[in-house]
């Protein structure tokens, strides 16, 4: 028996067992023994329907982020910024796959429940201040905590050059707090985040966009 094989073969002699792992049953009622498989399957199917609700809402406000990104491609001026909004799109993007490929894998819908979405909100109002034969201005009231307004959207849009850059990060940095907020809160409610997915999801993006903020915040004190 060579080396490397007796060390492996004493090895495997000497290594502890698994500790068991006990699924605690209802109340009243006695935990089972379960497999390390029956175990990880479990973590993977509990979800709640805070989880739901919070998958749909995140993509909701991932895609404003990227919608942020476009105008900053055409109105900033900073390179540095831009970079940076590079990577932000591409991380959100990313996330927005991952996140309806999770609700798809549920059988969950995509969209947010009891609402019509941010397109069909502004269209709405578009309409009726046509309609009205003058134009409203845009709401102040973001679609959900965290989101910027349709008026800061605009004023977004409006923007160039520096102005837009500073618009542009101090609007990513509320953006960013917002996800942290929308995480907290899930974490509020019983039993959330159980789905080892979501909960890898949730710590990935309270690490991320922690960091990001950072760094907006850097930027936007050099500008």
């Amino acid at each position: 028996m060579s080396f490397v094989a007796g060390v492996l073969s004493a090895a495997l002699v000497v290594a502890p067992q698994a500790a068991p792992i006990f699924q605690p049953g209802a109340p009243g009622a006695p935990s089972r023994l379960i497999t390390a498989d029956q175990a990880l399957e479990l973590a993977r199917t509990s979800y709640t329907a805070d989880d739901v609700a919070f998958m749909q809402h995140m993509i909701v406000h991932h895609a404003q982020a990227v919608e942020m990104v476009g105008l900053l491609e055409a109105h900033g001026s900073n390179a540095r910024v831009k970079l940076l909004g590079r990577r932000i799109a591409l991380s959100q993007e990313a996330e927005m796959a991952l996140m309806r490929e999770w609700l798809t894998e549920r059988n969950q819908s995509l969209e947010m429940q009891g609402d019509h979405s941010a397109h069909g909100m502004d269209h709405g109002g578009m309409d009726h201040s046509a309609h009205a034969g003058h134009a409203m201005p845009p709401s102040e009231t973001p679609l959900m905590t965290g989101m910027l307004s349709p008026a800061q959207m605009a004023r977004l849009a409006a923007a160039r050059g520096t102005d837009f850059d500073r618009l542009f990060l101090s609007g990513m940095i509320q953006h960013h707090q917002g996800a942290l907020d929308m995480v907290a809160d899930l974490m509020d409610h019983p039993d959330a985040a159980q789905d080892t997915l979501l909960s890898d999801f949730t710590t990935s993006v309270v690490a991320d966009q922690s960091t990001e903020i950072l760094r907006m915040q850097s930027l936007l004190s050099d500008l």
